[in-house]
C-alpha cells in the first residue's frame, strides 16, 4: 500500500494538476487539514529535482493563504468553527495560556511553530483569536513557511537521485519515522502550549 501511494506521488509530479492538488493540500493544512504537504512536496520532488523549488514557492504561498484563512477562523468565527477545530486536534485547555504568551512571544511561537512538525493550523488559528497583527503574522509566516519548505527542496534537488534511493530501498522505514515526527510534534505541542 505505501509503495502505490508513493507512486502515485511521484506520477503526480508530471500531472497537470499536480500543482493544484499540492497547493490545495498545503493550503487545507494551515488552517483544518491534519496532513502537512510535505507527504506530496517529498516524493514530487524526488520525481522532478529541476522543480523542487517552484513546487516549495507553491506550497509557500498556499501555506500562508491557508494561514489567513485560519487567522481569520479565529479571529472572526473561534466561538464556532475555530473552537470546534482546535477542540478537535486536543488543544481547548491550552488556547488561552497559549493566547497570553502572543503578548510576550508571538513573533517566536509563529516562526519557531511554523518550521516544525507541529500542526501549523493550531498557530494560525490562535494568532487571529489572540488578536496578533496581520501583517507581522504573514510577515512571519512567509519566513517560516519558505524557510522549511525551501530548506526541504535544497536537500531533495541536491541530494535527489540519492535521496530516492536511500527512500525507495527502505520506504516502510521512512515513512513510519515521518509518522513519528508528525505524532511527535503533536504530543510536543500539546506540552509546549
Amino acid at each position: 500500500m505505501l509503495h502505490r501511494l508513493y507512486a502515485w506521488c511521484m506520477a503526480q509530479a508530471d500531472k497537470r494538476h499536480s500543482f493544484w492538488t499540492i497547493g490545495a493540500v498545503s493550503f487545507a493544512e494551515s488552517s483544518v487539514f491534519p496532513i502537512p504537504p510535505d507527504v506530496m512536496l517529498i516524493p514530487m520532488s524526488l520525481a522532478r529535482p529541476d522543480r523542487a523549488y517552484v513546487l516549495a514557492a507553491w506550497c509557500t504561498l498556499t501555506s500562508v493563504l491557508g494561514g489567513m484563512v485560519g487567522y481569520a477562523i479565529g479571529a472572526l468565527l473561534y466561538d464556532s468553527v475555530g473552537q470546534w477545530l482546535i477542540a478537535l486536534y486536543g488543544y481547548a485547555d491550552k488556547v488561552e495560556s497559549f493566547r497570553h504568551a502572543y503578548a510576550e512571544w508571538g513573533a517566536w511561537i509563529i516562526l519557531l511553530k511554523g518550521l516544525t512538525p507541529i500542526p501549523y493550523k493550531v498557530v494560525t488559528i490562535t494568532s487571529g483569536f489572540a488578536g496578533y497583527n496581520l501583517a507581522l503574522f504573514i510577515l512571519f509566516s512567509v519566513i517560516a513557511r519558505a524557510g522549511r519548505f525551501f530548506l526541504l527542496a535544497f536537500l531533495l534537488h541536491r541530494f535527489g537521485p540519492q535521496a530516492r534511493d536511500i527512500i525507495e530501498r527502505r520506504l516502510g522505514l521512512w515513512v513510519t519515522l515521518g509518522a513519528v515526527v508528525v505524532i511527535g510534534g503533536l504530543i510536543a505541542s500539546a506540552y509546549l502550549i
